[in-house]
């Protein structure tokens, strides 16, 4: 893959495509946590200090539920805030106002375009009911709009490079691209973790999206990179389930209800592949009228009350555990972090990361927003931007993006800088 030291960018127009996607507060429609805005700016300062002709491109929010779907607005205020320059922006995607706007850009100048998931070729549905090729979604109306304005095509959206969607992959069908210094930063830290992490080391699984635990949980205990699996969450009662110890009826509910019954199945594939290597708590931790109450593994189950947090007898095994690694992977709270009864789990794992002299690595938006809650990231080694992608990536699967970023480097032949 190229990256910018491949280029010459002086009175370049870069289409630039970052993941800026951040939680909203629900009544301003503000971004609340400006993690991935912050570390998108080494790139954008770079580019606009090279005198880059800059259009931003990102994604705020789910399109199938709507969660956090809102205008980037916001987001051209913020980081104009943060780079001490202005960020233009324009209500628009690709049309004449979005065109107009490109070519009146100056050398060092910054334009914000609108949400590109007001575009339906940018949706999920879209991606996943068709399953276009990234030829075709050269064809789709914002390639064919935006491209021939523009004179490079950059990625450094590392936290949606999972997604087979135009602004994606599409646009390295058609223009000489390069990776930004986020997403270069990104695969040369993961892959430290992959391919060569220092033993023993640790991987600590948890919060509620337990599907990207069971993506990579397999691959990492199969190929050797995790010497051992810390199971938090509701992957740990997932697998005590698998286990046949029974939780009580609200946990298992709530399980029900997330769909996630599927998952007890292939716990007990890999708990018999693996038990040697996983983990799983001692006791877990509920709430009473926001009071926090223990029990041991041995008393349950307990009816009225969801588990939401692993105890304090788990707690102790885990941050010995921590302690003695060298390598630490962090991905989904311990427990319910947001309520004060049950984020002893989270704080105290992440905790004992920090103190560690490990390399430790943490990803997730959740992950994230409770490392941030507890004022520890700074004691982390590596805080991923990446979700979805950063699972797949550990779990050995080739990204979409970083596809279609090498098919481009072998396709257009740059201007070497």
């Amino acid at each position: 893959m190229q990256t910018l030291d491949d280029f010459d960018l002086k009175g370049k127009t870069i289409l630039a495509r970052f993941d800026m996607n951040s939680p909203l507060d629900p009544k301003t429609r503000e971004p609340i946590d400006t993690t991935r805005i912050k570390e998108s700016l080494p790139t954008l300062k770079e580019l606009t200090e090279k005198g880059a002709k800059t259009v931003i491109l990102i994604h705020q929010g789910s399109d199938i539920e709507y969660h956090n779907y809102a205008s980037t607005r916001s987001h051209a205020k913020i980081i104009s805030q943060l780079l001490g320059k202005p960020v233009d922006y324009v209500d628009d995607v690709c049309g004449p106002a979005a065109r107009d706007k490109i070519k009146a850009l100056k050398n060092g100048q910054i334009l914000m375009l609108e949400n590109v998931r007001f575009m339906a070729e940018e949706m999920t549905l879209f991606e996943t009911k068709l399953n276009l090729s990234p030829e075709e979604q050269a064809k789709t109306i914002v390639v064919r709009k935006l491209a021939p304005l523009a004179d490079i095509y950059l990625c450094d959206a590392f936290a949606a490079a999972h997604r087979s969607q135009p602004t994606l992959v599409g646009m390295e069908e058609v223009l000489p691209s390069a990776m930004g210094r986020l997403l270069e930063k990104e695969i040369a830290s993961l892959n430290q973790l992959l391919k060569n992490p220092e033993k023993p080391c640790i991987f600590i699984l948890g919060g509620a999206k337990i599907q990207d635990a069971f993506l990579m949980m397999d691959s990492i205990l199969r190929n050797n990179i995790a010497d051992l699996v810390l199971a938090t969450g509701l992957v740990a009662q997932v697998m005590l389930l698998a286990q046949s110890i029974s939780l009580g009826k609200s946990s298992k509910d709530i399980i029900k209800q997330k769909n996630l019954e599927g998952y007890i199945e292939q716990s007990k594939d890999i708990l018999d592949k693996y038990e040697s290597k996983i983990k799983l708590p001692l006791d877990l931790a509920y709430s009473i009228t926001g009071k926090r109450k223990e029990i041991n593994i041995s008393s349950l189950p307990i009816d009225d009350y969801p588990l939401s947090d692993i105890g304090s007898n788990t707690i102790t095994e885990y941050e010995q555990i921590i302690k003695d690694a060298k390598t630490i992977f962090f991905n989904g709270p311990a427990g319910v972090f947001e309520k004060a009864e049950t984020e002893l789990g989270t704080k105290s794992v992440l905790t004992a990361m920090a103190k560690s002299d490990a390399f430790s690595a943490l990803g997730g938006g959740d992950s994230i927003a409770a490392v941030n809650k507890y004022n520890l990231a700074n004691n982390i080694s590596y805080i991923s931007t990446g979700g979805g992608a950063l699972v797949r990536f550990l779990s050995g699967e080739e990204l979409p993006v970083i596809k279609a970023l090498k098919k481009s480097a072998r396709k257009f032949k740059c201007n070497n800088a």
